[in-house]
């Protein structure tokens, strides 16, 4: 069984929107939190400052259900492909046993001097094969 990253989330009143739900955009920041510490915890990179880091090609969320201010919620990430250049990103911000929102998103590995994408590090594919969800 693949390893998932579980990031908890302080949401603050002001991600709450008119319709009482936390907005989709502060959704989007949740799962950048998740992909932070996921960077850092499993990676051993700030993802900010280094020379090789992780740049988003795509993404692509689906909202099923409200995020409200009162939900204690969590962001799980793992991971469903690993390329040779890039990855895939499974996120689903969930509360209980329930998923609220989902989302995939294509990680590429960027050399920043170079600016250009470069294969990942053999080091980093065998810390992402932990999280890689097998169907």
């Amino acid at each position: 069984m693949a390893k998932k990253l579980i990031t908890p989330v302080q949401k603050r009143f002001s991600d709450v929107d008119s319709f009482m739900h936390v907005n989709n955009i502060w959704q989007q920041s949740y799962f950048d939190m998740g992909k932070t510490e996921f960077y850092r915890e499993v990676l051993g990179i700030t993802g900010v400052f280094d020379k090789l880091r992780i740049i988003t090609a795509s993404t692509h969320t689906d909202y099923l259900g409200q995020v409200r201010l009162q939900d204690d919620i969590v962001v799980v990430t793992d991971v469903s492909r690993i390329g040779t250049k890039s990855m895939t990103l499974h996120q689903r911000i969930m509360s209980g046993d329930r998923t609220l929102t989902e989302s995939s998103s294509v990680m590429v590995a960027f050399d920043f001097e170079l600016q250009q994408t470069v294969a990942m590090p053999d080091e980093w594919r065998v810390k992402l094969e932990e999280y890689l969800v097998r169907s």
